[in-house]
C-alpha cells in the first residue's frame, strides 16, 4: 500500500543560522536592522563626501552658530525671550557655566539638523538621518547628565544628596522589574495598575453582548428618557485597549455621548497570545468590525448605525465601509463564496463613519515611516515568528522612540536624577495597560498598508475583491491632530482624495491621544472645522487650515451635534435582552494583560 502521509520539509540550516546571526544583531541594537541603519549613514556619507559646497555652507554655519553660542552664553538673559525648551527653563541655566553648555547644545542640534539634509538621499534615508541624528542629540543633551543640570545638583544640595538615593533606588527597581518580566507571568501576578480597570477607569456601567475569540461587543447602559434611534459603534486600535475612549468619569467619550442620548457600543479586542500567530488581517476586519455591526444590529434592533473608527480601528472601519459600499450595488445572490464566507448578511446599514486620527494613505506616516522598509520588516517577522506575536513592550518601546525627548530622557531626569516619582494619572496607567498583536496580522498590516501603501493604491484586497475608498457613501467627518507623531494630520486629511461623499474634516489641538481624549471643559482646547460639499473640489490642507474656522473647547460637542444632524426621531432607549448578556462590562478580554 502506498505511503501518502506528506514527507516533513527539510529545514534549511543556512537559513536558520543566518536568521540567528540578524536577530542578535537586531538585539543589540535595540530591535534595530543594523543593515538598515548602515544603508542610510552611507547614503549620507556617500553624498556629502561627494558635496563640496554642501561641506563648505556647514562649515561656514559651525563658525557662525559657535560665535552665537558664545555670545549668548555670555549676555545675561533676556527675561522678554522666554525659553522654549521645557529642558532648560529653571533659572539655573541662564547662570555661567550651565548657559554654555545649553547654548553650545543648542548650536550642536541646529548644525546637525542641518547636516541630515543632503541632496540626492533616497527620501526614506534622509528621514532616517535626520530621525536619529535628532535621537542622539537629545540623549546627549546637559539636561540627561547629573554633572551638567544645574537642577540637579541644587535639589541634591538642598535634600543633602537624598534625591540621588531615591533616584538611584527609582533605577534599580525599574531595572529588577524589567528583568523579571516573562512572557508567561499571568495577570494576577503583575504589578496592578494604578488606575484599576473597572473601577477608576472603564468604569461607564454596561454589558457585554456579544463575543467571539477575537471581540466582545459591550452595550452601555442608557441615562437619558430616548435616545437617538441609531446606535453609535466605536471601533477603537487593536494596538490599544479600547478604554481610552472610557477613561475616568470625568474625560470618557463613551460616559459623554451616552449623556447625550446616544445608545453607545464599543469593541474590546482580545489581547492574543502565541496560539492566534495565524490570525490575519481579513479575521480583524471579518471576526472584528463586521461582526460587531452584526452584533449591535441584533441587540439593538437599528437598521441604521454611526460607526466610530480610533488610529488603526479606523483604517479597518474605512475598509470595512468600502467593502459594504461596493456589496450594496450587488444583489445577495450575486455574491461570491469568499463574499458569503467573510460578510455577513445581516447588517445595518451605516448611517455615518467618523475615523478619529486614522489613515489611509500611508505615503507619508510620519515618524513611524523611519522604521518601516523592507530590511526593517523582515528582522520584525524573524523576532515574531518566534513569539507567534509583536509584543507590548516591543510596541511600547517604538512609540516611546517616536517621542523620546519627553517620554524617555525627561522621565529618566526627573525619576533618576531628581529623585520624583512619576505622574500618576488615567492616561498614563492606560499607557502602561500594553496589548499585543498576532504576527500574521502585524505583517500583513505593514507590509500592505505601510511599506506597498496598498489601501491608497488600489491594490489592498478583501473578500476577493479590490476595496476602493470611493465607494463609502455614508457621510464622514474625519479628525485629525495638530501634534500627532503617529498618524499626521495632512495624511489623515488625504481622505479628501480618496472619496466622493460628505466629508467634514475636524482638526483638533494635541497630539494623538490627548487631542483625542479632549473633553468638554478642558482649558486651552481648541479645534477648527470644515465641511467639503459634492463638487466642490479639492482644497490644499495650509490652504485649509488657512481658512477653517477655529473654535475654542472641545471638538466632542461638534461631534454630538454633526450625530444628532444625522440621526432620526428620539426614541426609547433599546433594551438590552438577558439572553444576550454574557457579562457585565468591562468584560473579559480587557483584563488579560502579559509582561511581554
Amino acid at each position: 500500500m502506498e505511503n501518502t502521509t506528506p514527507a516533513t520539509p527539510t529545514p534549511d540550516h543556512s537559513k536558520l543560522l543566518d536568521d540567528q546571526v540578524q536577530m542578535m544583531l537586531s538585539r543589540a541594537n535595540m530591535g534595530l536592522s543594523p543593515i538598515a541603519l548602515s544603508l542610510a549613514a552611507a547614503d549620507w556619507a556617500m553624498h556629502l563626501a561627494c558635496s563640496p559646497g554642501k561641506q563648505m555652507t556647514l562649515a561656514q554655519k559651525a563658525a557662525t552658530l559657535s560665535r552665537q553660542a558664545v555670545q549668548r552664553s555670555l549676555s545675561p538673559a533676556d527675561p522678554e525671550t522666554p525659553e522654549k525648551d521645557a529642558r532648560f527653563k529653571d533659572p539655573a541655566w541662564a547662570q555661567w557655566p550651565y548657559t554654555a553648555l545649553k547654548e553650545g547644545f543648542k548650536a550642536s542640534d541646529a548644525w546637525w539638523r542641518e547636516a541630515a539634509k543632503v541632496d540626492g538621499m533616497t527620501r526614506h534615508h534622509r528621514h532616517m538621518v535626520d530621525f536619529f541624528a535628532r535621537q542622539f542629540l537629545d540623549a546627549m543633551s546637559p539636561s540627561n547628565w547629573a554633572a551638567t543640570n544645574p537642577e540637579v545638583l541644587a535639589k541634591a544640595r538642598e535634600t543633602r544628596g537624598e534625591s540621588l538615593r531615591k533616584g538611584f533606588q527609582h533605577f534599580t527597581e525599574d531595572l529588577q522589574a524589567l528583568s523579571h518580566a516573562k512572557a508567561d507571568t499571568p495577570s494576577e501576578a503583575l504589578e496592578p495598575l494604578e488606575f484599576a480597570v473597572g473601577k477608576d477607569v472603564a468604569c461607564t456601567p454596561g454589558k457585554v453582548v456579544f463575543r467571539n475569540h477575537l471581540i466582545e461587543v459591550i452595550q452601555y447602559l442608557p441615562t437619558t428618557a430616548k435616545v437617538q434611534p441609531e446606535p453609535v459603534l466605536i471601533v477603537p486600535s487593536c494596538i490599544m485597549k479600547y478604554y481610552i475612549l472610557d477613561l475616568s468619569p470625568h474625560n470618557s467619550m463613551v460616559k459623554y455621548l451616552v449623556e447625550q442620548g446616544h445608545t453607545v457600543c464599543i469593541i474590546s479586542w482580545r489581547n492574543p497570545d502565541a496560539s492566534d500567530r495565524d490570525l490575519k488581517m481579513q479575521d480583524y476586519l471579518s471576526s472584528g468590525v463586521l461582526a460587531a455591526m452584526e452584533a449591535v444590529k441584533a441587540s439593538t434592533g437599528a437598521a441604521r448605525i454611526h460607526t466610530v473608527g480610533y488610529c488603526l480601528g479606523g483604517t479597518f472601519l474605512a475598509i470595512a465601509a468600502a467593502s459594504l459600499g461596493r456589496l450594496a450595488r450587488k444583489k445577495p445572490d450575486a455574491w461570491t463564496a469568499k463574499e458569503k464566507a467573510l460578510v455577513p448578511a445581516n447588517l445595518p446599514e451605516l448611517a455615518s463613519v467618523i475615523l478619529l486620527a486614522a489613515q489611509t494613505d500611508f505615503s507619508e506616516p510620519g515618524e513611524l515611516g523611519v522604521f518601516i522598509d523592507d530590511e526593517q520588516l523582515e528582522g520584525l517577522r524573524r523576532s515574531m515568528a518566534q513569539k507567534g506575536y509583536l509584543s507590548g513592550r516591543q510596541m511600547g518601546g517604538s512609540f516611546q522612540f517616536l517621542a523620546s525627548k519627553d517620554l524617555v530622557w525627561s522621565r529618566n531626569t526627573s525619576r533618576y536624577l531628581l529623585g520624583e516619582e512619576d505622574s500618576s494619572f488615567d492616561l498614563m496607567s492606560w499607557n502602561a495597560d500594553q496589548t499585543r498583536l498576532p504576527a500574521r496580522m502585524h505583517s500583513e498590516y505593514l507590509s500592505s498598508l505601510f511599506l506597498n501603501n496598498a489601501l491608497a493604491n488600489g491594490q489592498y484586497r478583501f473578500a476577493g475583491a479590490t476595496v476602493a475608498l470611493m465607494d463609502i457613501s455614508a457621510p464622514m467627518m474625519v479628525v485629525g491632530t495638530t501634534r500627532d507623531h503617529v498618524s499626521p494630520w495632512k495624511s489623515v486629511y488625504k481622505i479628501h482624495l480618496q472619496t466622493d461623499t460628505h466629508v467634514t474634516f475636524v482638526l483638533a489641538a494635541g497630539g494623538h491621544n490627548a487631542g483625542i481624549v479632549s473633553e468638554p471643559g478642558r482649558p486651552r482646547r481648541s479645534y477648527q472645522i470644515a465641511s467639503v460639499e459634492d463638487g466642490q473640489g479639492w482644497i490644499d490642507p495650509d490652504d485649509w487650515v488657512a481658512q477653517a474656522p477655529v473654535v475654542q473647547g472641545s471638538w466632542w460637542e461638534a461631534m454630538h451635534a454633526w450625530l444628532s444632524e444625522r440621526s432620526g426621531t428620539p426614541i426609547k432607549p433599546p433594551a438590552i435582552s438577558s439572553d444576550r448578556v454574557v457579562c457585565e462590562a468591562p468584560g473579559d478580554y480587557v483584563m488579560v494583560r502579559y509582561a511581554d
